[in-house]
């Protein structure tokens, strides 16, 4: 979460062009599903620690580049809430030029009831880390202290 107390997804990743000159990317966005409910998550901030911009269009260059990439909710007042079930995880990318954006990757995820009642608790986060011998993603719940100024 941000200061805003709405929650956000993050993922830490490599993109790469296949173009032997590269693509510019307008911007990224993600989609989550679950059952029935959908939420875009189209405000895109990428870089490293300290470093963050808010989606300001990236070159990809054929080598790739690996940055952190948080996408965050529309300022519309909405707000998701991650309950028990399985997700589909949707990445889009539209590059310069293109009315259409092009979907990159979906992910499967799942959260568990007692996952989703510790996700309640403020401050918690959800994290996946795949698991090769399962080419599956496992979740496990994080609570992060207040850091006192």
């Amino acid at each position: 979460m941000f200061d805003s107390g709405k929650n956000k997804v993050y993922l830490r990743t490599l993109l790469y062009s296949t173009a032997k000159r590269g693509h510019v990317l307008e911007s990224l966005y993600l989609s989550l599903h679950r059952n029935e409910t959908k939420q875009n998550f189209n405000i895109w901030v990428y870089g490293d620690k300290g470093d963050l911009k808010r989606g300001s269009g990236l070159f990809v260059p054929q080598e790739g580049v690996t940055f952190d990439h948080h996408f965050l909710l529309p300022k519309d007042g909405a707000n998701f809430a991650f309950l028990e079930g399985s997700y589909s995880l949707s990445v889009f990318a539209r590059q310069v030029g293109q009315r259409v954006a092009t979907e990159l990757l979906i992910i499967r995820l799942s959260i568990s009831e007692s996952q989703a009642k510790m996700l309640s608790q403020p401050r918690t986060g959800i994290y996946f880390d795949y698991s090769p011998d399962h080419q599956s993603y496992h979740a496990h719940i994080q609570h992060r202290q207040r850091i006192e100024s």
